[in-house]
Formats: C-alpha cells, sequence, structure tokens
C-alpha cells in the first residue's frame, strides 16, 4: 500500500478543521486507517486528536513570547524550524507508513501564495518520504454574494494552484448555509441559486463573461484590470470549484472519492487472492 497525504489549505475560517473531522469520520466509517497530522502551531482544539501534532515540536504561542515576532512572523519561524528539523518529522511518520493523513494546515494565505515554506514541506513529503501529495483549497461559499471578493479568492486558489505544484481540488464549502440563508449570504443570490442552479453554477466553473459584466456593474473605471483578470482566469483554465456540504454524507463522500482519485488511491495495491480450498470444500460448496 502506499503512502498518501491529502493537505487542507485555504483561508482562516474556511472549515478546513471541520472537513478534516468529516472526511475521517467518513473514512473511518468504511474501515478505512486516515490520520489527522495538525500542521498549524496555533491550532488548540480538535474533534478528533492528532496523530501527528506540530505542537509537540514548536508552537506559535511560545515562538512569539520567546521570539518577540508577531502571528505572520512567529508562523514563518515556525515552519522554518520545522524545515530544519525533518528527524523529528520522520520519526512521526515512521508510524503511519501504510496509512492515510489528513494534514490541517494553517489558515494565513501568505503560506500558500507568498512564500515557498509549503512547497518545501510538500517537496519534503514526496521526495524524502515517498508520499503522494494533494491539495484541497477551501474557499468559503460567502465569496460568491460579492463580486469583487470572489475574484480575489479565485486568484488566490489559482496562485495556490502554481505555487505548491501538487494536484488540487478547489473546493466551495460551507454550501448548507446558503440553502439556510446564513454566511452573510444575501436572499436574492439564494433565491436565484435555488430557482435554476446556474446562477451558483456559474461561479463553480467561473464563466468570464458573466463574471467580468457583473464586476464592471460595481466598478466600470476598473473596466481594463477586471477584463485582465478575467482573461487571466480564462487563460489557464485552472479553477473550478467542487460545492461541499457537510450536513450531507453523500457530499462529503464525493468529495473523499476526488481526492482518492487525484491521488490514485489503492491503484498500487497488490490484489488480494482468494483463500485456497481443497477440492473436498470445493465439492461441497457446488451441492
Amino acid at each position: 500500500m502506499g503512502k498518501y497525504a491529502c493537505m487542507l489549505t485555504g483561508p482562516a475560517g474556511a472549515g478546513k478543521s471541520t472537513l478534516a473531522a468529516a472526511l475521517i469520520t467518513h473514512a473511518q466509517a468504511s474501515g478505512r486507517n486516515v490520520h489527522l497530522f495538525n500542521l498549524d502551531p496555533a491550532a488548540e482544539r480538535f474533534e478528533f486528536a492528532p496523530s501527528i501534532d506540530i505542537k509537540e515540536l514548536i508552537s506559535l504561542e511560545d515562538v512569539m513570547t520567546e521570539m518577540e515576532l508577531g502571528p505572520n512572523g512567529g508562523l514563518v519561524y515556525c515552519f522554518e524550524y520545522l524545515m530544519d528539523n525533518l528527524d523529528w518529522l520522520s520519526e512521526q511518520l515512521s508510524e503511519y507508513n501504510d496509512d492515510y493523513l489528513i494534514i490541517d494546515c494553517p489558515g494565513q494565505i501568505e503560506l500558500y501564495t507568498h512564500t515557498s515554506l509549503l512547497s518545501r514541506f510538500i517537496n519534503t513529503l514526496s521526495t524524502s518520504f515517498n508520499y503522494r501529495v494533494m491539495a484541497c483549497y477551501l474557499l468559503e461559499s460567502n465569496f460568491i454574494d460579492d463580486v469583487n471578493k470572489y475574484f480575489a479568492g479565485t486568484l488566490s486558489a489559482m496562485s495556490s494552484m502554481v505555487n505548491l505544484e501538487v494536484p488540487m481540488i478547489n473546493v466551495l464549502s460551507k454550501v448548507d448555509l446558503l440553502k439556510k440563508g446564513e454566511a452573510g449570504s444575501s436572499r436574492h443570490l439564494i433565491a436565484r441559486a435555488g430557482r435554476t442552479g446556474k446562477d451558483l453554477e456559474r461561479f463553480l466553473d467561473p464563466d468570464p463573461t458573466l463574471i467580468l459584466s457583473e464586476a464592471n456593474s460595481h466598478n466600470p473605471k476598473f473596466y481594463n484590470l477586471n477584463k485582465a483578470i478575467v482573461q487571466l482566469i480564462e487563460d489557464f483554465s485552472l479553477i473550478n470549484f467542487h460545492p461541499l456540504d457537510l450536513t450531507s454524507e453523500d457530499s462529503v463522500g464525493d468529495l473523499l472519492s476526488h481526492i482518492d482519485n487525484c491521488m490514485q488511491y489503492g491503484e498500487d495495491e497488490e490484489p488480494k487472492e482468494p483463500k485456497d480450498m481443497d477440492m473436498g470444500d470445493f465439492a461441497e460448496a457446488e451441492e
């Protein structure tokens, strides 16, 4: 059996930790060995106790106190410290050679878009520890209520895909809250999405023409800039979003299936031979 690691990335509040718990619950219910790897040195509460926890090596609170650094500088220090202490990582990973890791990452966007820290970590998992690695980038569903925020979220997802250089699934999280009228979504958007589904669908698979016209209705003086951004999204053709409703087992299972396919989970597993039966057993079975 191979080694697999799914990294849950995205901004703070997007639902990474909640998704980690849902994926582990769903996988364990089907008899799979899936473990939580907490990669956030500031995390405090977990629905599942992490099997591997970076806070056992270093915590953001300690770094901020002892080094007199702010949250962002402290987080960078924590990841640099981790990369300088790969013996600790090797010891932790050695206990889970044939298992599936869900890696819950911090919510600072800079880690995915502006620095090479996470890409170095991923490269280490792949080359030094022989893990197949993929990432999910979570964007909260209330971003679709504001086209400008949606533009920014889409570009952040694209930047993360380019920077991390691993197979990635972009997830529109908390879709269940859209149905309830929560998460800051306006009633007219919910009504439109509920009536035809097409308005929501164009945010799942970005339609540059429609998005451009709506963005320019808010900021007509930025027409050329909006057009260039939309053209960039269209030219790369990398972004689409998978809707996630954590209240639905089918939705969680569907995402886990996509994650498995992304990493070709189980394709290197040896086929199991049927148990040997002597001729007497065979004859009894036929009777």
